[in-house]
């Protein structure tokens, strides 16, 4: 008997020591992988974020100094950042706001994969082709201006583009097939019963979806807000092409320090701001979900103790 637990412990340990080759073995890549196009970046950033701006452009090597976090006080860069946090908070409710009766509508249809079909096609084309249609349909001799004028609504045109919102108009284009897909899925998971007690207990249809839809899905709303506003947050391409002076957002500044400027330093402390900045929105969405998971878990278990309550006494009544 002892000769076969003492054999059976070696075994044991060999399964042990290859489970932890193959765990290796996996998650090796996939950490190389972070370490090279994640981690090492962002080490650069925040280190050229501290050295000072080289005489000719880039990062004077060695020379450690604070000057581009003191330059983000500049009044004319927290206009632009006040005007990119305004934008992103604007698109992204706009987009919210459509997605969710799309949503609806796609987990309620029979024709589920026809109407998804028809939200990724645009992934299938080129993000600024896209930007440069809208171009074309917003420009002065645009075809809404066009056919404004030819249905005699207009006798000149008007500027539709090169404002903050045209900026907001493409950005809600470009973005919401990201809030409508996690929206959807999230929503074809819900028990549409619950709606129909509702109605049936006397709340009308907007105050069902209010009090019984929407507490229910709010994972997949967090969910769309974070895939909408961290890279709204940060756009470049459709303010540098639909958007005027006006319209610059803290992504342009980046590209302008980077190329024109040559200011490296200025460029990664703002790019620091704009990682923290969607790090905490993260953060902040991961602990609402968590609070949420808690508290749908409490629920489950306070209805689960009632209903276990009321057999015992229905069965004693019964005695």
């Amino acid at each position: 008997m002892s000769a076969s637990l003492s054999s059976a412990k070696p075994a044991e340990k060999m399964l042990a020591a290859e489970k932890r080759n193959y765990g290796l073995l996996y998650s090796g890549p996939m950490a190389l992988w972070f370490t090279a196009f994640f981690l090492a970046p962002l080490i650069i950033i925040v280190a050229y974020s501290f050295h000072k701006k080289g005489l000719y452009g880039g990062v004077a090597p060695g020379r450690l100094s604070l000057d581009a976090y003191r330059a983000l006080g500049n009044p004319s860069l927290m206009i632009i950042t006040v005007r990119t946090v305004i934008t992103s908070l604007a698109a992204t409710v706009i987009t919210i706001f459509f997605a969710l009766p799309c949503g609806y509508y796609m987990a309620k249809s029979r024709h589920q994969t026809a109407l998804l079909l028809v939200i990724i096609i645009p992934f299938w084309t080129n993000f600024l082709i896209r930007v440069f249609a809208w171009m074309n349909i917003l420009g002065n001799n645009g075809f809404l201006n066009e056919f404004l004028i030819r249905i005699g609504l207009l006798k000149d045109y008007i500027q539709f583009i090169y404002n903050q919102p045209a900026v907001i108009l493409v950005l809600v284009y470009m973005y919401l097939p990201y809030a409508i897909l996690p929206l959807f899925s999230t929503i074809d998971k819900f028990d549409f019963s619950l709606l129909e007690a509702a109605r049936d207990l006397g709340a009308s249809k907007p105050m069902a979806i209010v009090k019984v839809l929407l507490p229910n899905i709010r994972s997949g709303i967090y969910t769309a807000v974070l895939f909408t506003f961290i890279p709204i947050f940060g756009a470049y391409a459709v303010p540098l092409l639909v958007g005027g002076k006006e319209s610059y957002m803290l992504g342009n500044v980046v590209a302008d320090q980077l190329t024109k400027a040559r200011n490296w330093p200025l460029a990664s402390a703002i790019s620091m701001v704009l990682t923290l900045v969607t790090t905490a929105g993260i953060l902040i969405m991961m602990n609402l979900q968590k609070r949420d998971a808690r508290r749908l878990t409490d629920q489950s278990r306070h209805a689960l103790g009632v209903s276990g309550t009321a057999g015992i006494s229905g069965g004693r009544q019964g005695v």
